[in-house]
């Protein structure tokens, strides 16, 4: 299902969508109640913007077909030179500029070039674009920090009906002191963070020294999907507890649910697969030390 956001710039209401995680910003509703297809047809036939379409697309797509834009460069200019959207994505194998139908339909460009697009129209416009998609994104980031907050207070009230679990069904059938009982608490633990995280609470401070020190821990890094998942695994495994299933059992039943949930969560929003660095920052990975 495709994500639609919408901005608005001197009251023109102008949609976003993405397409393979990235932001494509619509042009047609850039100039809608002007000249409309004309505008973006007589932008995408001047020869600076055909140079910068063509270097936009050397630079992040490995398929863009480099003989054919050479072709439209030499023609740019020319009295009888004409280039659509549709043209130039045909031709080319263009990724930056996608030209769509039905619900959302319309020509869309990269933000990159949405941007260049919106100088197009008029300084001006260009720099109320920036500013009120930048504002989108930090609202975004507000949202997702947020919803972040919320699903690692959930894994910590699920922790507590885990250890409850460990507490009553495996510590009693244990051998061990009372000051040894972490021993345990810190084996089931780590048997969840293995089958999501794919290491143990110790790899991942061997591997981040820089941010162990500071009292965290890999869950506090985790994505928003990832939490979710967390708190599903510590509910589940403790109804396997006292039920009395096998450890290793259990594992493998709980690396199943890994895989099958992190897949379904992140297909339905990408955005929330990205590792939390702060309140504020997110990053794609950081990389604990595989087992």
């Amino acid at each position: 299902m495709t994500k639609q956001t919408q901005i608005e710039v001197e009251n023109k209401r102008i949609s976003i969508i993405q397409q393979d995680n990235q932001d494509y910003i619509c042009l047609t509703d850039m100039v809608r109640g002007e000249e409309g297809d004309d505008y973006i047809r007589n932008w995408m036939r001047n020869r600076n913007t055909v140079e910068y379409l063509g270097l936009w697309e050397t630079l992040n797509n490995p398929n863009f077909k480099g003989v054919e834009f050479d072709t439209f460069r030499k023609e740019s200019g020319l009295n009888s030179f004409n280039l659509t959207p549709r043209k130039w994505i045909e031709a080319t194998n263009a990724i930056g500029i996608i030209s769509k139908a039905g619900r959302y339909g319309g020509t869309y460009a990269h933000k990159d070039l949405a941007f260049e697009f919106g100088i197009w129209i008029s300084p001006m416009f260009k720099l109320l674009l920036i500013k009120e998609y930048q504002h989108l994104k930090e609202i975004e980031s507000n949202q997702y920090s947020l919803e972040w907050n919320v699903k690692r207070v959930l894994t910590k009230a699920n922790y507590l009906i885990h250890t409850d679990a460990i507490k009553d069904c495996i510590i009693p059938t244990r051998d061990y002191s009372k000051d040894n009982e972490w021993i345990v608490y810190s084996d089931e633990a780590d048997l969840l963070n293995v089958a999501l995280f794919r290491c143990t609470a110790k790899d991942w401070r061997d591997a981040n020294p820089k941010y162990a020190m500071k009292g965290l821990n890999i869950r506090d890094f985790a994505s928003i999907n990832e939490l979710v998942v967390m708190a599903n695994l510590e509910s589940v495994n403790a109804i396997w507890i006292r039920n009395g299933v096998d450890k290793d059992k259990r594992f493998k039943q709980l690396k199943q649910m890994v895989n099958i949930q992190l897949k379904s969560l992140d297909n339905m929003d990408f955005m929330k697969s990205i590792k939390k660095l702060s309140d504020d920052i997110f990053e794609k990975e950081i990389k604990p030390k595989e087992k």
